[in-house]
């Protein structure tokens, strides 16, 4: 059984995917990022960096993992699924899955830190985390365009980026152009795993939500001057 703190982050919508393509049986916890309970001691004996996601792995002796790319691996490892056995192609799955932890991640957190969480409008920031993330996005296209996956058969590569890229018009980006991302954010989108696991827990906001959203907005912009930024 494991244990599965989270909230409705793309980071978080990593694990919950991958928990529901493997039919691993979990419990959800979820974390409210906005009181902070990411800062809770309990919490963090579990994660001493103070975010989520995290598991705890209640057959391999309470076994805590965090960073989401980490428990993707874990739980791949474990399993024998969704990341092959060989070093080439668990290179390649890994190779992939750093892509979006050092870039396709943080630039989007950047872009919707400066687009849609503060309150001054700094365009030329906006501008810089935009572009690149776009930038990225054409590096993925181009993968795309001559592969299924990203890395071979469908792994954690392909959910990790998903998860993230998904989320491109919350960070005022256009997938405009770019056919084959388009192909395959919505060929995952069809799986009912990724279905089911982007609804755990459920998103307290779409991009269209008018209100909602810039109420969500808010809320995120208080834990990002406080240094809490969930993304």
């Amino acid at each position: 059984m494991i244990d599965l703190y989270t909230a409705a982050t793309p980071n978080g919508h990593k694990v919950s995917i991958v928990l529901e393509e493997l039919v691993l049986p979990y419990t959800l916890h979820k974390v409210e990022l906005s009181a902070l309970e990411q800062r809770k001691p309990e919490f963090l004996k579990l994660n001493p960096n103070g975010r989520i996601p995290v598991i705890v792995d209640r057959d391999a002796d309470d076994f805590a993992v965090f960073e989401s790319g980490a428990i993707l691996i874990y739980l791949a490892e474990k399993t024998g699924r969704l990341m092959p056995p060989d070093p080439k192609g668990r290179s390649l799955v890994i190779q992939w899955l750093m892509f979006q932890m050092g870039g396709i991640g943080p630039m989007m957190g950047q872009a919707n830190v400066f687009y849609r969480y503060f309150p001054e409008k700094i365009q030329a920031a906006i501008d810089r985390y935009q572009g690149e993330v776009r930038r990225l996005f054409h590096v993925l296209d181009g993968r795309l365009a001559d592969h299924e996956y990203l890395a071979g058969d469908y792994s954690i590569a392909d959910i990790a980026n998903w998860a993230w890229a998904r989320t491109h018009k919350w960070s005022g980006v256009s997938i405009d152009g770019l056919p084959h991302l388009a192909r395959w954010l919505d060929q995952l989108a069809a799986r009912p795993a990724c279905q089911r696991g982007i609804e755990i827990p459920p998103r307290p906001v779409r991009v269209d939500d008018g209100d909602a959203a810039r109420k969500f907005a808010e809320e995120a912009r208080k834990m990002v001057e406080f240094g809490q930024d969930k993304d």
